[in-house]
């Protein structure tokens, strides 16, 4: 199987993504890019990498990071999982930029109140941050959490975004 790859710089590293025929598959910050890769790895099976820049994508990333917030919103993804993790990748995507809701919050959405633990599960193996906007779910007291690629991009985001 081949895929797409292509990178771009933004104010808090290089941003890397891959690409299928049905859309964003992969994308991680430079170094957190090792564990995104072995996730398609274990979801695909062996690939191929080719450079090929996605236009689109470039685009909507190099928008977003200059202040264009819904940039992202149409981009399509190709994030596989189990049906409960998509549910939540689908429930992200529905959070507006600016805005945050605790693991909590997001589970009620769902109609899986008490479920924040497994709402944090699909969080964290979410393949495509960013597009699939992770960093808005904060901890039910305020706190930021944790991110992937760290505490400081996830502030940088969120502070981006006007939250």
């Amino acid at each position: 199987m081949k895929l797409g790859y292509d990178s771009i710089d933004s104010p808090i590293g290089e941003v890397r993504y891959a690409f299928s025929d049905d859309g964003v598959c992969g994308l991680a910050f430079g170094e957190g890019w090792a564990k995104i890769r072995r996730a398609l790895e274990r979801r695909l099976g062996k690939f191929e990498l080719s450079a090929t820049p996605l236009g689109p994508v470039n685009t909507a990333l190099r928008a977003y990071f200059d202040g264009n917030l819904t940039a992202l919103d149409d981009l399509p993804v190709d994030g596989g999982g189990t049906p409960f993790q998509r549910e939540v990748w689908r429930a992200l995507r529905r959070i507006p930029a600016g805005t945050t809701v605790s693991y909590g919050e997001l589970a009620a959405s769902l109609g899986r109140a008490g479920s924040q633990r497994a709402v944090a599960g699909a969080n964290a193996r979410n393949p495509v941050s960013l597009i699939v906007p992770c960093h808005r779910v904060i901890a039910s007291d305020g706190g930021l959490g944790g991110y992937g690629f760290g505490v400081t991009r996830k502030r940088w985001l969120l502070h981006h975004e006007g939250a």
